[in-house]
């Protein structure tokens, strides 16, 4: 029963590994076509390359759960069209058998991926990030193509580039009184983090008052009294699928605090907390469609069911992330209503064989 289980086991986990690097592949090429368009300033096709390979922790971590149901169809599919699985059904090893067979190598699958989604991802990401922003930044105070706000009560700073070394190029800081009025801007080339405190340099100052206006250049500035530190940039710089869970629930609950909008960090959070099991139902629907409506199929079939499948995953998803936004519903309810639905349909067609 070893020898069956680790053979069934190696069939799925060889497709899985297979899928994803197509998918992977297939998606960083179109990803890398588009980046051509954006080329400009010191942003050439050899920096939008290594943008890309940069991103391509996150993109493995994000197709894992469809690469898995399309392995998994495939993998499952083979042995279904030389009728080893027949053969396995006939010297009465039961379903919960197989599922369990195709289902322990995919735990490493989930294993790399937890560690990829915690420790690799946001640290590729934020460097692939800021190095684009970087060949892309002109010296100009706020353009409409990068940059990131960050509000602290009144105080509303936008920032072109962000440097995971505690770098940060192109900052403005606007401050508004208690009565929401402009009081002071200014605008700064760069600042360095000094452990309590920035250094801003090249800084241009504007003081607005009810009748006149004062402005002044520095050479060097210090800022002080600000919750901005290279940690929380880290976070700020990305977005909410980038980050590590840690990281989402630590960025929530501070949105919270500070009275802003957080469902979409929160949805992001409890996606990424169910991911493991997401990837594991999707074993599950890939062997109830094997034992169920497509253990008669051709290969192609069973390959355009998956495909579509998990498009239908990944597009509901997407789709109650905007909800969850939109009609303030628990983003708990909203992440775990595709992984139920996908559920039962296994239950239902798996009780039918």
């Amino acid at each position: 029963m070893k020898l069956l289980d680790k053979y069934i086991g190696s069939t799925v986990l060889m497709s899985v590994l297979m899928v994803t690097l197509i998918i992977v592949g297939l998606d960083a090429t179109f990803a890398y076509l588009t980046e051509l368009d954006d080329l400009g300033g010191n942003y050439g096709a050899g920096q939008a390359l290594i943008f890309i390979a940069l991103t391509l922790p996150r993109r493995i971590y994000e197709f894992m759960p469809v690469g898995t149901l399309i392995g998994c169809l495939i993998g499952l599919g083979t042995l279904a069209n030389t009728s080893e699985l027949t053969v396995v059904r006939a010297a009465g090893v039961s379903i919960s058998r197989i599922v369990f067979a195709a289902s322990r190598p995919v735990i490493w699958v989930v294993l790399l991926g937890l560690l990829l989604g915690q420790f690799v991802v946001p640290q590729t990401e934020q460097f692939a990030q800021s190095e684009r922003a970087r060949h892309l930044y002109l010296g100009e105070s706020i353009t409409s193509i990068a940059g990131y706000w960050y509000r602290e009560g009144g105080h509303y700073t936008h920032i072109q580039v962000v440097q995971p070394n505690g770098v940060m190029y192109g900052i403005s800081r606007f401050i508004f009184d208690d009565s929401n009025n402009l009081v002071q801007t200014d605008f700064s080339q760069r600042a360095i983090y000094q452990g309590d405190h920035w250094v801003l340099e090249q800084v241009r100052q504007t003081r607005i008052s009810k009748d006149h206006t004062a402005s002044e250049r520095y050479q060097t500035l210090r800022w002080d009294n600000t919750t901005i530190t290279p940690d929380v940039m880290s976070i700020v710089v990305l977005k909410p699928d980038y980050l590590s869970i840690s990281g989402l629930y630590t960025y929530a609950t501070y949105l919270e605090t500070q009275e802003l909008d957080s469902s979409s960090y929160y949805f992001s959070f409890w996606k990424k907390v169910l991911q493991p099991a997401t990837t594991l139902v999707m074993v599950f629907i890939a062997i109830s469609f094997i034992f169920g409506p497509l253990r008669s199929v051709s290969m192609g079939q069973r390959l355009m069911a998956g495909i579509i499948v998990g498009l239908l995953f990944h597009y509901a998803q997407q789709f109650l992330g905007h909800i969850t936004i939109i009609f303030s519903i628990a983003p708990l309810m909203a992440a775990l209503v595709p992984l139920l639905v996908c559920l039962f349909i296994g239950i239902y067609l798996l009780r039918r064989v």
